[in-house]
């Protein structure tokens, strides 16, 4: 048998994180490099070896932490003697080394850890849950490796005390601790859709300090975004309820919610037969 195909056979390698493309990621596990990692639940596409999969133990105040502001690693512990390959949705793969320093990422971001790095839950803005990166986020810090995921290549940019940067909101995914972060609103929220006067461009994270930001190219749409009082707002799916320019101040938006049918359930020509039908 004979196909190009063949070209993309297994990457042999000695590390313990490779990438197989830019796509899947390679992790071998052994005495001499470490026999289990923490790894995305659902991310395994193939293993070689003996190589067994556990759902990772989680404390009790990560559990309430998760519960209570949606952010949480669902991690499996992999362990064994063999190669496990990873993936997420043909997501771009990087690999980052952390020297007793933390960075903070989007939970969904995170493909694989070392055991021994820590993390937890953070508020990363005064109490509002707009953009990718929502109110809250993980922290992950200490000495290992870490895998995360972007959509597309990413954009590193690098933030000096004499440097401020700028990003969307959503297209953020990750940037170092340490720096000062403020969230800008370039409209009103009642018309969040026409974000500077029809640019398309809304909520601005601003970084300041030092450190690196990560931006992906493509832009995550705020799905629940909500204020302090439990408002929705925003362009994703109910956010679109309180946007005047959808609903309901326009209930034939293009991102209008759909139509809720009340009573029976109607068939193509009417109400069906029976006790649902005419009197």
């Amino acid at each position: 048998m004979q196909s190009p195909l063949f070209n993309h056979a297994v990457n042999q390698s000695s590390e313990r994180y490779s990438l197989q493309n830019a796509h899947m990621l390679r992790v071998l596990l052994s005495p001499e490099v470490g026999t289990e990692v923490l790894a995305r639940k659902g991310s395994m596409v193939a293993y070689q070896g003996n190589v067994q999969f556990e759902g990772a133990w989680q404390s009790g105040a990560e559990l309430r932490a998760g519960a209570a502001t949606g952010d949480m690693l669902d991690l499996m512990r992999c362990h064994g003697h063999g190669t496990v390959y990873l993936a997420n949705q043909a997501q771009s793969i990087h690999v980052l080394t952390l020297n007793n320093e933390a960075l903070i990422i989007e939970d969904e971001n995170v493909l694989a850890l070392d055991g021994t790095l820590n993390w937890g839950v953070i508020q990363i803005d005064a109490g509002y849950n707009v953009g990718g990166m929502g109110a809250y986020s993980m922290q992950i810090g200490g000495s290992g490796r870490i895998a995360i995921t972007t959509s597309g290549h990413p954009l590193v940019l690098r933030a000096s005390h004499d440097r401020e940067i700028f990003a969307d909101a959503d297209a953020v995914i990750a940037w170092t601790a340490g720096l000062h972060t403020s969230l800008q609103a370039q409209t009103t929220s009642q018309r969040i859709w026409r974000r500077r006067r029809q640019t398309g461009e809304g909520w601005t994270m601003a970084f300041m300090g030092e450190g690196y930001v990560v931006v992906q190219p493509s832009e995550v749409l705020p799905m629940n975004a909500t204020d302090l009082q439990g408002n929705w707002f925003g362009m994703g799916h109910n956010g679109a309820q309180n946007n005047t320019w959808a609903a309901p101040g326009n209930p034939h938006g293009p991102y209008a919610p759909p139509p809720r049918h009340h009573g029976p359930p109607q068939g193509p020509y009417g109400p069906p037969p029976g006790p649902y039908g005419p009197r």
